[in-house]
């Protein structure tokens, strides 16, 4: 019996020589990992090497916004986090695919549910330009209203990101999880459980294999008290590649 291709199904991606033999990292999360910064010229600025894969299953320059999850989508922390790759290889070619959706809640994230069945299919398409060196999660707002929820994250997370990285065909692939905002702190009413979910996030290399854990100290709200600002950003995307780099040590 032929095997069906996995990618059979999926809008074809056309390669172009700059496009090939990528680097690629999973985007995943909600609104913060989607980014709601505001947009400045730098951040429409190309970087020579690095793209993403866009609402259409296009390789295009990554410039900002990268996510197209809902309409407010702006600056992210992914750019960052590239550049910063790349300033310790410069020849590598990074390609960045988004699925991360604002305001969705790591129950959405399950196997067998929709954002996890739409990052896969985004992840397979994307596949033919390269090796699949990470995922970058940025998730836990949502479930930071309930204690329930809080105090469960890790114990659903973890059998999570196990089926996403068995998807993508790496159960060691590196993950590179980010703290909340120290601001959720002072939202009255709408996150009252954040440091309970930070607690689990800063836990999660203990808990898996090849996680990096990301401190979001000092980094500042845009004024809404739940979304990072512009420089905030810059810098979070600056931090979430310092700490792939102590996950891979082949980089470069």
């Amino acid at each position: 019996m032929r095997r069906r291709s996995f990618l059979a199904g999926l809008p074809a991606v056309v390669l172009q020589p700059q496009t090939a033999g990528m680097k690629l990292f999973l985007l995943a999360g909600q609104s913060n990992m989607a980014g709601r910064g505001v947009i400045t010229p730098e951040d429409q600025a190309p970087i020579p090497g690095v793209f993403a894969l866009n609402k259409e299953m296009s390789w295009v320059p990554a410039v900002d916004p990268i996510h197209f999850d809902k309409p407010i989508a702006a600056a992210g922390l992914a750019r960052s986090f590239a550049l910063t790759l790349l300033r310790f290889a410069p020849q590598q070619r990074i390609g960045l695919v988004p699925a991360a959706m604002g305001g969705s809640s790591l129950d959405e994230w399950q196997p067998g549910g929709a954002l996890f069945a739409q990052a896969i299919q985004r992840a397979k398409a994307a596949a033919p330009g390269g090796t699949f060196s990470g995922i970058l999660w940025h998730q836990g707002e949502a479930d930071s209203g309930k204690e329930e929820l809080a105090r469960s994250y890790t114990a659903r997370w973890v059998p999570m990101m196990t089926a996403l990285r068995g998807e993508l065909g790496s159960p060691e692939l590196p993950v590179v999880v980010g703290q909340l905002g120290e601001f959720l702190r002072t939202t009255e009413g709408g996150c009252p459980f954040s440091g309970v979910v930070n607690e689990h996030l800063a836990q999660l290399p203990l808990r898996a294999r090849r996680v990096g854990f990301v401190s979001s100290s000092r980094l500042k709200d845009k004024g809404d008290l739940i979304h990072f600002d512009t420089a905030g950003l810059h810098e979070f995307g600056r931090r979430y590649a310092l700490a792939y780099l102590g996950l891979d040590a082949t980089w470069g």
